[in-house]
This record gives structure tokens, C-alpha cells and sequence, in this order.
């Protein structure tokens, strides 16, 4: 090699170096900024998250899940086969509420278990929604056939584990079956649309949507009763849970509750006072519920020769969003039959 070569071979190797280096600065440089970009979506949380629901019962169950649609899962505390009545609340259900970032309920007394079991879940983030919020209520009655009732019991025993048990269900004088009214139903479910608009604006247009189209379904229905019931408006009916004065009020009829729920005792002056009021009032049929065998009802609809009618309180039942329309629908069909044999 000549001294000529070399120089120029000393003279290119350096430049062979710097293109390697520089190669190698472009490649650290990529990598560090795609890990970059990587991190950034792994722990970015998304925006259009929804939130996580919890609902008391079956009624408020069915409405929020109409509200939220496909935007977000909607939990219930009380299984829908479990009347509210019966509940007994568990840890898991306070670990629910734990978790949750929304819990709906329908108010009015309805959940008198409900502040021990927030408080029991230690969410200080939990918002609630009140699905009665600014509705008109009737005030619960308490005749005297009540106070008569109470005097009458054999055994000072049952008489304290009576009063032991009407006390677990007292909604603090106001009747909560709002639900049962379509147009009080119309108002819950606009309470739960706007609560999650509040809470949840992300998902607004879809609460509005999904709740327009909820409450016309409703209307449709609060139309059918008006026009199936109008031929028999002031109706007396007789049941056996007070829950249906709300719908018996809407649509002109009167109920009849001989005990405030199913799972109350049904005494002698019970019997008279079904009695007295099917010879008044001429009625036709005796109302109980879905899922309701009681023997004492049987044998009051064999002495009287009255036929068993259903309606249901939807307290519990099916979470198909739709179930709430099956089951008035069934219960418009009794009470037009009842109400028109007269």
C-alpha cells in the first residue's frame, strides 16, 4: 500500500464512525419516544367511561337500566326474587356499594335498611339518586280497623312480634309504591336521567335518548288505563298488600287494603271487614299477588265464592327493562275484569 492509500484510508474512517453513531442516536432516540407513547396509552385512563350503578329493587332496577341502556352495567342490591320486605342485607352487598360511584333508590321510606348499609360501605364517593325526588305523596293511612286489630290479639307474645314486624315496615307515614302510577313512573325515571346527567355528563345525550324513549312507553300505557278504565271509574277493589292506591287514585278507582302487606297476619276482624266491604261494595273478585299461596285468602275466597284475582306490585320479577310494561298490562286486564263484572 502506498503512503498515498494510506492516508486517504485514515482519512475515511472516521466518517464511516460518525455515520454509525449517528445511526445509533436515531435508533435510542425512536425507541425511547415510541416507549414513551406506549406508557401513555397503558395508563391513560379512557374518557367515555361510565359510571358504576347500584340500584335497591326491581322498579328503580328497571328504570336505571332503561336510563343507562348499553352506556353502562346497572347492579341490584335486593335479588328480584327477594320482596323488599325480606331483605337482609349481607357483606357483600356493602362491598357492592364499596365499589359503586352511583346507588339509585326509590325513596320514601322504601329502603328503610339503606343508610346503615352506605354507612357500613365507607364510600364517601358514593352519589345517590332519589328516584322520588319532588314526587306528591300520599300520606299512609291508619284507620281504625288498625287500631281494632291491634287490640284483639290473643297473646301478649304475639302481640309484641306483631308490632315488632309492622314497625320493620313502616315508610315514616308516606306510601312509597310510586312505581305503580305510570305517570309517577314517567317522573322516577326523568329523576334518574337527570341525576346521571349530573353525575355522568359524558353520557348525557344518551341518558336523554334512552329516557325519551322509556317515557313514551309510559305514556302509551298511562293511555291505555285511562281508556280500559274509564267505563268503571270509582271501583272498589280488595286487596291484600297496601300498595295500589297510587294507581287506584290516577285512574279513579278506591282500593281496599286489608293489611298493609302480604306477609301480615290476617285475623278474625280481617275476615269481617273483607266480608262487610264485598257486601257494600258488590265486588266480584279478591286481589292478591304472583307468587302469593296463602291458605287464609283461599279460604276467604271459598266462603265468600269470590274468585282469586292477580296484581302485582312488581317488587319483584323479571330485569328485563320491558317486564315492567308485561306485568301492568296483566294487572290493567284483572282489575278491568274485576271492576266490570260489578
Amino acid at each position: 500500500m502506498t503512503s498515498n492509500t494510506k492516508h486517504l484510508s485514515l482519512f475515511h474512517r472516521p466518517r464511516r464512525l460518525r455515520r454509525a453513531a449517528s445511526l445509533q442516536r436515531f435508533l435510542i432516540t425512536t425507541f425511547t419516544c415510541l416507549s414513551v407513547i406506549a406508557c401513555d396509552t397503558a395508563t391513560t385512563p379512557p374518557t367515555n367511561s361510565s359510571p358504576k350503578i347500584v340500584t335497591t329493587f326491581l322498579p328503580v332496577h328497571l328504570f336505571t337500566k332503561a336510563v343507562v341502556g348499553d352506556t353502562g352495567q346497572v347492579d341490584i342490591l335486593i335479588s328480584p326474587g327477594t320482596e323488599v320486605h325480606d331483605y337482609q342485607a349481607t357483606p357483600d352487598d356493602a362491598k357492592l356499594l364499596a365499589q359503586a360511584d352511583v346507588l339509585v333508590e326509590n325513596g320514601l321510606g322504601m329502603e328503610e335498611f339503606l343508610s346503615g348499609l352506605v354507612a357500613n360501605a365507607g364510600n364517601s364517593q358514593l352519589q345517590q339518586i332519589n328516584a322520588s325526588e319532588g314526587i306528591e305523596v300520599i300520606e299512609e293511612e291508619h284507620d281504625e280497623h288498625e287500631e281494632e286489630k291491634h287490640g284483639h290479639d290473643e297473646h301478649e307474645h304475639e302481640k309484641e312480634e306483631h308490632e315488632k314486624e309492622e314497625h320493620g315496615h313502616h315508610h315514616g307515614g308516606k306510601d312509597p309504591h310510586v312505581w305503580l302510577d305510570p305517570v309517577l313512573a314517567q317522573q322516577q325515571v326523568a329523576n334518574i336521567r337527570d341525576g346521571l346527567i349530573a353525575i355522568d355528563p359524558n353520557n348525557a345525550d344518551s341518558y336523554r335518548t334512552n329516557a325519551d324513549a322509556y317515557i313514551q312507553q309510559l305514556q302509551q300505557l298511562d293511555n291505555e288505563f285511562k281508556q280500559k278504565l274509564a267505563p268503571v271509574k270509582g271501583c272498589n277493589f280488595i286487596t291484600f298488600h297496601d300498595a295500589f292506591r297510587y294507581l287506584a287514585q290516577r285512574y279513579g278507582l278506591k282500593q281496599e287494603a286489608i293489611v298493609e302487606i302480604p306477609e301480615d297476619s290476617i285475623t278474625p276482624q280481617d275476615i269481617q271487614r273483607v266480608q262487610q266491604l264485598a257486601n257494600q261494595y258488590q265486588v266480584k273478585a279478591l286481589f292478591s299477588e304472583p307468587g302469593i299461596e296463602d291458605k287464609r285468602i283461599q279460604q276467604i275466597s271459598s266462603d265468600l265464592n269470590l274468585p282469586i284475582e292477580k296484581i302485582d306490585p312488581l317488587e319483584s320479577g323479571e330485569t328485563d327493562t320491558q317486564y315492567y310494561f308485561q306485568a301492568m298490562r296483566e294487572n290493567l286486564e284483572a282489575l278491568s275484569r274485576a271492576c266490570q263484572n260489578k
